[in-house]
């Protein structure tokens, strides 16, 4: 661990830098990827999941069978735990289904705005050692919501060329459309390209390693939208007096613990509760099974002590985190002061875990900063907003003059023309 004792601002921005991730070659490998999945399509995928994975897979779609065998092989209490948690997700993301509201601007021009789902979407999903089943719920369940009629999932198979049951429980649960054995920057290019098994889609969404990551950029050269420019898993902590070690370590650590280049902060203003931290998070550690990741990631992390907690949001809002908790006792009156996070827990039993799986938030999130400038996925993520204006004749003759005025003015004299044209028909039935 990274120790800082209340570091001067002018090496703040030194701390809020992320482990670089190289990336030499990487959009030469995504672009070989690419040009080999529109050549050849499925064959391709079938070729990458044996390089990648081990994998052999004859047929890259999931079948019905296997979704059917999925839902026999898992226990009732994860069936049970997975269907609170979609419950709450649909309640908290149903909320943001926005009303048709008409303004009249001008007397007889009415405007109005609406939503219109996006019909093709992707999803990606992690395998690996921690096959992200939950991940689907915060794309799948949101995306019902808003209308998408098409939702794709792939994810890669395991060396018996096998999908982990979970995910594909929760797949049919949520809806989705089609299932696909795939992974990596290749399903990525097959999402946004198009084979004979898998559709392309307009918009990609879900987490991934920095492959996933740099074929998601990639895309976009194709005109397909990504959720948001994602990086590793992160999380800022910042704790009082009142703060509890024990829960605050174990928050660092479950962040820690998705991989190795992860990033947790611990600021604290007291500094026995900070010391404390320091050793509990010591101990947890020792006794997790992903342990070495954790570790890890922790060499890239840092526990500073401050002086203040409005000096810790300060430095907060610079590195703008993934997650953020404030363990504090009043946190409501440092709620205005937070201007760049992407989900945020209050309290000292507002674990992360909670906004992770079953509280109702997505969690999806800008990381690397990105928190600065962009939200999390939620409803909106999956939709267009539309104008609409209808503008009466009344309407027209009343903002009439305004727009040939500023028409004539760019010297856009069609644009004119097209209120003009309009008056003088209204004039000559008078």
């Amino acid at each position: 661990m990274q120790v800082e004792i209340y570091p001067e601002k002018e090496k703040w921005s030194e701390l809020t830098k992320r482990p670089v991730i190289k990336r030499e070659q990487l959009t030469e490998i995504v672009a070989g990827i690419f040009d080999e999945v529109e050549k050849k399509g499925d064959s391709a995928l079938v070729e990458f999941n044996k390089k990648f994975d081990g994998a052999e897979v004859k047929n890259i779609s999931v079948s019905q069978e296997e979704i059917k065998d999925a839902e026999e092989r898992i226990c009732e209490e994860l069936k049970q735990a997975i269907q609170e948690a979609k419950e709450n997700i649909t309640k908290f993301h149903a909320s943001q289904i926005p009303e048709i509201e008409k303004i009249e601007t001008t007397n007889g021009v009415i405007c109005w705005r609406e939503n219109r789902a996006i019909e093709k979407v992707g999803i990606y999903i992690p395998g690996g050692t921690a096959p992200l089943f939950s991940t689907v719920l915060m794309l799948a369940v949101p995306a019902r919501l808003a209308g998408c009629e098409e939702i794709i999932l792939c994810t890669p198979p395991d060396k018996m060329g096998n999908i982990n049951p979970a995910i594909l429980y929760t797949a049919n649960l949520c809806g989705i459309t089609q299932i696909f054995k795939t992974g990596g920057a290749q399903a990525i290019a097959a999402m946004t390209l198009g084979t004979e098994s898998i559709p392309n889609v307009y918009k990609i969404f879900g987490p991934g390693n920095q492959y996933v990551v740099a074929a998601k950029e990639f895309a976009q050269n194709y005109n397909v939208a990504i959720d948001m420019p994602a990086g590793p898993s992160e999380v800022l902590v910042i704790a009082d007096e009142n703060a509890v070690p024990e829960f605050c370590a174990a928050d660092l650590l479950s962040q820690a613990e998705h991989g190795s280049d992860s990033q947790v902060i611990f600021l604290a203003t007291d500094e026995k509760v900070f010391n404390e931290t320091i050793l509990e998070t010591r101990k947890q550690l020792e006794v997790l099974p992903r342990n070495e990741m954790a570790a890890e990631s922790l060499n890239n992390s840092h526990f500073i002590l401050l002086s203040s907690i409005e000096e810790a949001l300060e430095f907060s809002n610079l590195y703008a985190p993934e997650h953020l908790i404030l363990a504090l006792n009043n946190f409501e009156k440092y709620i205005p002061q937070i201007r760049n996070a992407g989900s945020v827990f209050l309290g000292n039993y507002s674990c992360e875990s909670a906004g992770d799986y079953a509280s109702g938030t997505n969690h999806t999130l800008p990381t690397n900063g990105f928190a600065k400038n962009y939200s999390g996925v939620s409803l909106d993520s999956f939709v267009k907003k539309i104008t609409f204006q209808n503008l009466s004749e009344q309407g027209l003759k009343n903002l009439g003059k305004t727009i040939e005025v500023m028409a004539e003015t760019e010297g856009l004299f069609a644009h004119k023309n097209a209120v003009s044209i309009r008056l003088k028909k209204q004039n000559e039935r008078i």
